[in-house]
């Protein structure tokens, strides 16, 4: 996809404000995952990897500008969770639903590999999420920040993106066959 349409930005729209209702809820939970690309795997799947970067670089934009400083560094990592979502949706990569979910685990490893110096060089290892336990506990057993960190995050990144990547592939399935064959991307993710 090389033009975004009024259906584009009004599903990136969308995607935005599903990120962050369901990043909020599991941060006030402080449930280990994160569900904050939710949105940007629907729009991966119906729209493509620009699209969905765009998804993931403006929930991190809005949020960290209006209540949460700590997703503006994260930007770039959301960006990349949407360029590889949309390049595995584009191979067929959420053709049925435990493709789905090879995919966010494939997700998860680039944006472990993204976020876990911001993790630890910006935020000192702590930014507040339902994971910050794991780490002080892996450093109280004398494991470095660094290497306790990035086991934590890839741990629950895995996690987190397979059951994103389920969810996105049930929500994109699941849409009235108008919407979803409106989308002419979806034609490589269809079911």
């Amino acid at each position: 996809m090389t033009k975004l349409d009024t259906r584009s930005l009004l599903l990136i729209s969308a995607a935005v404000v599903i990120n962050i209702v369901a990043s909020q809820a599991t941060t006030l939970l402080k449930i280990p995952l994160y569900f904050d690309a939710i949105g940007t795997f629907i729009v991966a799947i119906l729209c493509g990897p620009l699209a969905a970067a765009l998804a993931g670089l403006l929930t991190n934009v809005i949020a960290g500008i209006t209540f949460s400083p700590v997703g503006l560094p994260f930007a770039p990592v959301a960006m990349v969770v949407g360029l590889v979502a949309g390049w595995l949706a584009r191979i067929g990569g959420f053709r049925t639903w435990w493709r789905a979910m090879l995919s966010g685990v494939v997700v998860g490893i680039p944006t472990t590999l993204l976020a876990t110096p911001i993790i630890v060089f910006l935020f000192g290892g702590v930014t507040g999420s339902g994971t910050d336990f794991a780490p002080a506990y892996m450093l109280a057993l004398g494991s470095t920040l660094l290497k306790s960190v990035f086991l934590t995050n890839l741990a629950s990144s895995l996690v987190d993106k397979s059951l994103t990547g389920l969810i996105a592939f049930i929500v994109a399935n699941r849409l009235p066959l108008r919407i979803s064959t409106s989308f002419r991307f979806f034609v490589h993710s269809k079911a």
